[in-house]
């Protein structure tokens, strides 16, 4: 049995990783980066060790800084989770080297199958049909073009390592090619360490579909069912459910032969997922193998009633797996919705901050989470603040069961995709199982949009906070005789709302009028627990979306104008990847400036007026925090009437 575990990890999966491992009676360690010093993860182990500083670089990629924690703590056992060094094939020999065990596959079927282009070959091999296009040993440039143009458009471009979505770039048009072959391999580069790609035709309209299967070192190999990952955003999943509602009894027996087949012919040990697409006509094509556990693993469990981690300690603990195929049964179904701190109405721009409320609702299912209240959330990981994952005996109930759940939570100092999760419950497509893996991106999402009313109500918490004692430095201007009207100005959305405010106290608790240029607006804020204020800034939360109110107050009215001013500043903290051009050079408005990547995904910056770089501050590899200058530009000169 293992006796000290090693979570090679941070955030949610840590979390979940730590609690079944206690459970089990095994001492845990965690590690930590700079940035995450005091995280939920590093306080629930028994021991946790600062690995570097916050890039990911510097830390939990750093296969030395990891393997030293584990020699200092005495481990004997490590779980690397998943992303990160979970399919890093070194790192498995480097622990395996150590004497110490690795909670995963061995590391030649981590190098095997965590090269897609040898994945397919193996797959192939077996009998499993691939997506058709190129996996050729000349991957120049040159030749991919070539075969791009074979292959015909649309097709994807696909970093051959590593997996979540990073490296890969969808082509609708054959003048694309070029610069997301480029986007591609510099992300590709970034994440995993090589700039290999290969190319896939599209599969339109599809589902995604992946089977969980598990193995252990005695050459045993069983599925534990599928599960339908279709719900995605820019390849991104959103949300995924178990089993797959959609797919006739023939289609699931073939899926499930195909990846236990795969997985015997690699000689598979532990927790593995063997992914899919699903044609119109139910036919089935390889995608790659994750020798990991997944994000989604947790609906599984839910309809199984297996604990997937526990059973990897075992399995990697020399054990029997102790389960045939028979043995497994399924019961009802389940569904996740993963909640990420980004801001949907603003192109899905992730999101920092402090988590000043962070209330999630587990009445009637499951959270897995990396963050309490008040912790910070960072601009160098992966924005998923949660995931909520709900069980039904029918989709429907699910669903419904999975909606409330997310609608009952509550985040206050970040903006979250909340509104847009219960968007695609409460759809047509979704609650009929109409959608595929186009679904989302073919469908953009219709934020709410918020004017007085939500300013009014937003003043209202302003003053309710003052009548309440909060203890907030800008309050020293309110008056707390409420038979006094007050005058504020709230600003939503970019504009300016001036109100008068009066307030009484009635049966314990405060009721508030605010009267505005359109009409007067009443609340009793008696208890309410769905907001937080910071300085002069007001979260409110709502099933419709995420209000975010300044008090402008004391503060001139600013000049606004549609036009583009000619600074570029960052929308977000993050790091300067690529830079499209050099001070003096002439640009148009909508040409690229510079690149920024933050929160495993790439953001582009581009011009807001036709003129010349006058200022360029970004630089490859420098870190900038969010509204820092980037560039700025000098309008184009114009002739006077004298000339």
């Amino acid at each position: 049995m293992i006796r000290r575990l090693l979570i090679a990890n941070r955030g949610e999966i840590a979390v979940r990783i730590i609690r079944t491992a206690k459970a089990m009676g095994i001492e845990t360690v965690a590690v930590y980066s700079e940035a995450d010093r005091g995280a939920l993860h590093a306080r629930l182990a028994d021991r946790a060790v600062c690995i570097g500083a916050a890039p990911a670089a510097q830390s939990y990629l750093n296969i030395e800084a990891v393997m030293k924690a584990a020699a200092d703590t005495g481990a004997d056992a490590i779980h690397p989770g998943y992303g990160f060094l979970s399919e890093n094939a070194t790192f498995a020999e480097a622990v395996e080297d150590a004497g110490l065990i690795f909670v995963g596959p061995t590391a030649d079927v981590i190098e095997k199958m965590g090269d897609k282009r040898e994945a397919r070959l193996i797959a192939a091999a077996a009998g499993v049909p691939c997506v058709p296009g190129y996996d050729g040993d000349d991957r120049s440039d040159a030749r991919l073009k070539a075969e791009a143009e074979r292959i015909g458009i649309p097709l994807m471009i696909k970093a051959t390592a590593g997996g979540g979505g990073r490296g890969l770039r969808k082509v609708m048009s054959l003048a694309d090619f070029d610069a997301a072959l480029a986007s591609a391999r510099r992300e590709a580069g970034a994440a995993f360490g090589s700039v290999d790609v290969l190319l896939e035709r599209v599969i339109a309209p599809a589902r995604h579909v992946e089977v969980q299967v598990f193995g252990d070192a005695h050459g045993h190999v069983i599925h534990l069912g599928e599960r339908d990952c279709s719900a995605q955003r820019r390849h991104q999943k959103v949300i995924e459910e178990a089993p797959c509602s959609t797919i006739n009894a023939g289609t699931r027996a073939q899926l499930h032969t195909a990846a236990v087949e795969l997985a015997k012919a690699v000689g598979y040990r532990g927790a593995g997922t063997v992914e899919f697409l699903v044609g119109p006509s139910g036919d089935i094509f390889f995608l790659e193998m994750n020798t990991r556990l997944q994000v989604e693993h947790p609906v599984t469990e839910m309809i199984t009633g297996l604990d997937l981690v526990a059973l990897q300690l075992r399995v990697a603990a020399g054990e029997l797996l102790g389960l045939l195929q028979e043995d497994i049964t399924f019961a009802g179904h389940a569904i996740e919705a993963r909640l990420y701190a980004e801001d949907p109405a603003a192109g899905f721009l992730p999101q920092t901050g402090k988590l000043e409320r962070f209330e999630l609702a587990a009445f009637s299912g499951r959270v897995d989470s990396g963050f309490e209240d008040g912790d910070g959330v960072s601009s160098f990981y992966d924005p998923m603040l949660a995931k909520v994952i709900a069980h039904g005996r029918t989709r429907a109930e699910a669903i419904r069961n999975l909606a409330a759940l997310v609608r009952a939570s509550t985040v206050a100092g970040v903006t979250t995709n909340k509104a847009y999760l219960l968007d695609i419950l409460a759809s047509e497509a979704f609650t009929s199982a109409t959608h595929h893996t186009g679904t989302l991106d073919e469908n953009p999402y219709q934020p709410e949009s918020y004017g007085e009313a939500e300013a009014a109500l937003a003043a209202a918490l302003r003053l309710y906070a003052a009548l309440e004692g909060a203890p907030m430095r800008s309050l020293a201007g309110w008056r707390t005789l409420h038979h006094v009207p007050e005058r504020r100005a709230i600003e939503l959305g970019g504009k300016r709302y001036p109100f008068t405010l009066t307030s009484a106290r009635r049966d314990g608790g405060w009721c508030i009028t605010v009267t505005g240029a359109e009409a007067q607006h009443d609340f009793d804020l008696t208890g309410l627990s769905c907001a937080a204020i910071s300085g002069d800034t007001i979260w409110i939360d709502t099933p419709a979306g995420h209000i975010i109110a300044r008090d402008v107050t004391l503060a001139p009215p600013e000049k606004t104008s549609k036009a583009g001013n000619g600074r570029l500043t960052a929308p977000m903290d993050g790091q300067v990847v690529a830079v499209a051009v050099k001070a003096g050079d002439r640009v148009k408005a909508g040409d690229l400036v510079c690149t920024i990547e933050a929160m495993k995904m790439e953001h582009s910056v581009k011009a807001d007026m036709d003129g010349t770089i006058a200022e360029l501050t970004a630089a490859p590899g420098t870190q900038v925090k969010g509204r820092a200058l980037l560039a700025r530009i000098e309008p184009a000169c114009t002739q006077s009437e004298g000339d």
